[in-house]
């Protein structure tokens, strides 16, 4: 039996974590055949240090079984690329799954993916996905119909297990999760901003104040390609 293709979608400066933590799923799936797609095979440099290697160009991707697109600063150069966004969005079309976490759902968004569905994303730019014409869901993972996304960051690690139990069923997700320990236990109950303190909030949000506003005007841009796209301007 052929095993089924888990397309990763690496781009530059993509969150680490939103990457690796649904790798660390999926690469120890049986029956899973793992390839990381990028415009060339040349070394990815993640936000932070880490780096991905490719297995495969876009050009010489195979159609995939599923899909993911992770998010992170990059996003918001990709949401312009018509290289990726036009990759993303052919894939998309025939893959049994198409998936993200945190802004990688904007990225779906941009190549079309997402209309008329519920989709999670970073808490931060949720407010976001209604301009693709998806349905904000405040949850951690959120399925609809053959669309998976996740929420910011972390919650990739869950969306890969809840994957998983859909790929491979629920036993076998169930011993993975054991396998890699995953029982978090955070030290602060803040993880979300209506668990966290206002002053918390304020401060996280006037930090990140300049990345979201470049993040809007990237989408808004994208949302504008895309319904120009789809009046055939």
């Amino acid at each position: 039996m052929a095993k089924l293709v888990i397309g990763m979608v690496a781009f530059e400066q993509a969150t680490n974590l939103d990457f690796t933590g649904p790798l660390e799923v999926f690469g120890k799936l049986a029956g899973c055949e793992v390839q990381i797609c990028a415009k060339t095979r040349d070394l990815v440099a993640c936000e932070g240090l880490s780096v991905i290697r490719p297995t495969v160009t876009f050009a010489d991707c195979p159609q995939v079984d599923v899909l993911f697109v992770p998010g992170g600063p990059g996003q918001i150069d990709v949401m312009t690329d018509d290289e990726t966004i036009g990759f993303v969005a052919r894939q998309g079309q025939a893959a049994q799954w198409v998936t993200a976490v945190c802004t990688g759902s904007l990225i779906l968004g941009a190549a079309g993916l997402l209309q008329g569905y519920r989709a999670a994303c970073h808490w931060m730019s949720r407010d976001q996905l209604p301009l693709f014409g998806a349905e904000p869901v405040n949850q951690r993972v959120v399925f609809d119909r053959n669309r998976v996304t996740g929420g910011g960051v972390t919650a990739g690690i869950d969306f890969g297990f809840a994957l998983a139990a859909r790929l491979v069923g629920d036993p076998a997700a169930r011993r993975l999760q054991l396998a890699l320990e995953y029982a978090p236990e955070p030290p602060f109950d803040c993880g979300l901003p209506e668990r966290a303190d206002p002053d918390t909030v304020t401060d996280l949000l006037g930090r990140a104040a300049g990345l979201l506003e470049r993040r809007w005007a990237a989408s808004r841009t994208a949302a504008d390609r895309l319904n120009q796209r789809g009046t055939g301007q």
